[in-house]
């Protein structure tokens, strides 16, 4: 026989239900309803997982989490959201604002010497690839023209030239 999956009551059946509604994300709701399961109706982890679509270890994992630290095991930052960028986006607005400004006056600012200023910045190196990303975000580019058409020929043009 399994072991019964429980859930320290921290919080009632009726404000589990409400984190449930005030929840946005499908995966936080799953989760909220796997504590709910296994606060309600102690059952096998198994019946849980087959419950709420989770596996039987996350279901594990998140109720041991839950019966320690509470509602703040569900309440984390979640995926995505720039969790290893060097700069936030405001703080990339302001140190891109110098560069615009000479920018707008005429003066060219390089991808290379914005490189260097974001070292300096952060203090450690950076890839340089960052920085065009970092310019791209900030719908930064510059359009340069090709030094010839691309689809130009080349006896094309020689005969072109040529003055009968």
């Amino acid at each position: 026989m399994t072991k019964v999956t429980r859930a320290v009551p921290h919080l009632s059946e009726e404000e589990i239900l409400k984190s449930i509604k005030q929840t946005r994300g499908f995966g936080r709701v799953q989760k909220w309803l796997a504590i709910l399961i296994a606060t309600v109706d102690s059952c096998p982890a198994v019946e849980i997982a087959r419950h709420t679509g989770l596996a039987e270890q996350t279901i594990h994992n998140l109720i041991s989490s839950y019966n320690r630290l509470g509602s703040q095991a569900l309440e984390g930052p979640g995926k995505g959201n720039r969790g290893r960028a060097y700069l936030s986006l405001e703080e990339e607005v302001g140190f891109l604002m110098p560069f615009f400004e000479r920018a707008a006056a005429g003066r060219i600012a390089t991808a290379r010497e914005i490189h260097k200023a974001l070292e300096k910045r952060l203090g450690h190196s950076a890839h340089l690839t960052s920085v065009y990303r970092f310019l791209k975000r900030h719908g930064w580019r510059k359009i340069v023209p090709r030094p010839e058409h691309v689809g130009a020929r080349e006896d094309a043009r020689r005969n072109l030239k040529k003055i009968p």
